[in-house]
């Protein structure tokens, strides 16, 4: 099963990573897997189209900040927490805290049941 293409870690650019995290919904996704867990594309909810969310999944794992992995017709994702803090140390806590503090986010949540998530990984 072909995986989706990731960066390796000395392939991640500063301005990649800080465009990708100028959208709210990013934001809130990387808020919500900074927790370590790997999700499921289907636990992920947010107030956008399915095809949107995707759209948002696909921009931070193209600039670094999260892995995909696929299984079956299923996508999980995780957050790449020592990857960037080993390229960029202090940015991700400084981003998470200021993101929290200003409520940047909030609207993204997990879900209880798995659902399919449309669109490729």
């Amino acid at each position: 099963m072909r995986q989706p293409p990731h960066p390796r870690i000395g392939e991640i650019q500063l301005t990649d990573v800080l465009g990708a995290l100028s959208d709210p919904i990013r934001v809130g996704l990387v808020r919500l897997l900074s927790d370590g867990q790997e999700r499921g594309w289907g636990e992920l909810r947010a107030p956008v189209a399915k095809s949107t969310l995707s759209h948002h999944l696909r921009v931070l794992r193209d600039a670094g900040i999260t892995l995909t992995r696929k299984e079956g017709t299923r996508c999980f994702v995780v957050l790449r927490r020592a990857d960037l803090d080993g390229r960029f140390p202090g940015l991700l806590k400084s981003v998470l805290d200021a993101a929290a503090g200003d409520d940047v986010g909030q609207q993204v949540h997990a879900a209880t049941e798995l659902q399919p998530l449309g669109g490729a990984c």
